[in-house]
């Protein structure tokens, strides 16, 4: 694979450049799972030395987003089906609760932003359709549109412990995700999904919220499963 890495500029931290670039090319899926990690290879990209590199996939280590292999090397995290299910299990008991506690607690400019994240959303996807065409610039883009959303909702809860927990759930399952996603289809019944889910938060129906969430949740668990276990050998 060929990085669009950049050097990287000397104004911040060398090591929490390296770890964000690192961090977004993984989520993105630029760097695909199982990928190997040289710390050379990508201290000659980014024109730094090992140290900054060394330091920042440490840092991915501990985000569980990057292990070892059956060589004992470092490469990007791979998922399996069981993980899947477990990360997923997780993530619905954590999103059940951030739903309605969002019911309760969320502020106005809130659920402005929460709807303004929506609006993007489907603009983007919108865009695909008429282009016939969904590249992965886009995808990714369109991706970080529902990471934000998701978390805008565990922000507006109240509950200052969710949203560091569902972030440990959430980028590995978005090692999964840029793998599924594939059509603006799929992604447009993502938005829809979460138009509903909004319009309950925002009218303060807890148990319509709820449900919606669940089932989102259930939906894309099924359809990461199905694609992680036609992968795997």
């Amino acid at each position: 694979m060929v990085f669009s890495f950049q050097p990287i500029a000397r104004s911040q931290s060398l090591y929490q450049q390296a770890f964000q670039a690192l961090y977004t090319a993984i989520l993105s899926g630029e760097m695909a799972p199982g990928e190997r990690l040289i710390e050379t290879q990508l201290a000659s990209r980014f024109a730094v030395s090992r140290t900054p590199i060394r330091e920042a996939i440490r840092q991915l280590q501990l985000k569980g987003l990057v292990m070892q292999d059956e060589n004992g090397g470092l490469c990007v995290t791979k998922i399996s089906v069981e993980d899947a299910l477990h990360l997923y299990d997780c993530r619905i008991a954590l999103e059940q609760l951030a739903v309605r506690s969002a019911c309760q607690q969320a502020k106005p400019e809130e659920l402005q932003e929460m709807e303004q994240t929506l609006n993007a959303m489907g603009a983007l996807i919108q865009s695909d359709f008429s282009s016939g065409d969904m590249g992965s610039d886009s995808s990714s883009k369109i991706l970080e549109l529902n990471s934000q959303f998701h978390r805008l909702i565990a922000a507006s809860s109240g509950n200052p412990w969710l949203s560091p927990l569902l972030e440990q759930v959430s980028d590995k399952i978005t090692l999964l995700r840029v793998r599924t996603l594939r059509s603006a289809e799929d992604l447009a019944d993502i938005h829809a999904e979460h138009q509903q889910l909004f319009e309950a938060i925002a009218k303060k129906d807890e148990a319509i919220a709820t449900s919606a969430i669940t089932q989102h949740l259930i939906t894309s668990k099924e359809r990461i499963v199905r694609c992680v276990a036609n992968e795997e050998p």
